[in-house]
């Protein structure tokens, strides 16, 4: 079953998201405000109870969907994490010892069917199709054969960038990462319940429908179960929290020219078993 957060009528809602449209679990659960809170108490489970048999409550087209986990206290990225991505940057370098990490907050992504938004100060926003992991349950120094056992659903990112942005400073990209609403995560939640999920899962990102990146996770060169084990060495993981896991080659600026978003297009990021998020692209009002 997939798990989503949608806003109609002025009010947000978090239920599940079946063919027909959307069936409203919130109201049922006051003790757990947003989708945050039913992941912290294991309570996924307690959704799909709640859901079966059930009526939609809003049929489709008569909701939007924003961002599944509204507020997580952090969202990591990783950047640079698979071999044809690494060989872009030309450097002569083989894979790193570490992974590559930076943070993007909550209100730098927007959801499913919701528009990007290119700024005015500068138009090299660029997509990058990811698969995101949300953390179930709280860790610190995680064990990577433990890792899976920590890892709540699954979603997907298009970890929209603005590119002449993070090449303003020697040693980070936060600024060229977190424009308001430059990328997108959706469209729902899928539960993590078998480790195929992710091993055997593949990665595409499409525009305007010509496929742009494609490969398969198992190609990482920081598995998922890495990623969750460095990461948790430094900073305790809380449910919520979202890793958003490495992009394939293909991005725009890699093009020659580069072959940036512009208003009218529409990128679509799709993962097995997951699903696709969609988002069109406009400049900011």
């Amino acid at each position: 079953m997939k798990f989503a957060t949608v806003s109609a009528e002025g009010q947000q809602f978090y239920g599940a998201v079946v063919e027909d449209g959307f069936i409203a679990l919130s109201p049922d659960f006051p003790d757990w405000p947003s989708l945050r809170e039913v992941i912290a108490a294991g309570g996924l489970t307690r959704l799909q109870e709640a859901a079966a048999g059930r009526s939609v409550t809003h049929p489709n087209g008569s909701f939007r969907y924003d961002i599944p986990v509204p507020a997580p206290e952090k969202i990591i990225c990783v950047g640079v994490n698979f071999p044809d991505r690494n060989a872009e940057y030309k450097d002569g370098t083989a894979q790193p010892k570490h992974m590559s990490l930076f943070p993007r907050f909550p209100r730098s992504f927007t959801g499913h069917d919701c528009p990007l938004i290119r700024p005015p100060e500068n138009h090299t926003l660029d997509y990058e199709g990811e698969v995101a992991i949300v953390i179930g349950k709280e860790g610190r120094r995680i064990k990577p054969e433990d890792a899976y056992d920590h890892i709540a659903a699954l979603t997907l990112c298009n970890e929209g960038t603005i590119r002449d942005w993070v090449r303003h400073a020697k040693f980070n990209v936060t600024q060229g990462k977190n424009w308001d609403r430059s990328g997108a995560i959706g469209p729902w939640l899928v539960p993590f319940t078998d480790a195929a999920q992710l091993d055997e899962a593949r990665i595409q990102t499409r525009v305007n429908g010509e496929l742009r990146q494609d490969d398969v996770l198992s190609r990482m060169m920081f598995p998922i179960r890495e990623e969750i084990a460095y990461i948790s060495t430094f900073t305790t993981l809380v449910p919520g929290d979202i890793i958003v896991t490495g992009t394939p080659t293909g991005a725009g600026a890699r093009f020659d020219p580069p072959r940036y978003l512009k208003p009218g297009d529409v990128v679509e990021v799709e993962a097995t078993g997951i699903g696709i998020l969609r988002n069109t692209v406009e400049d900011e009002a």
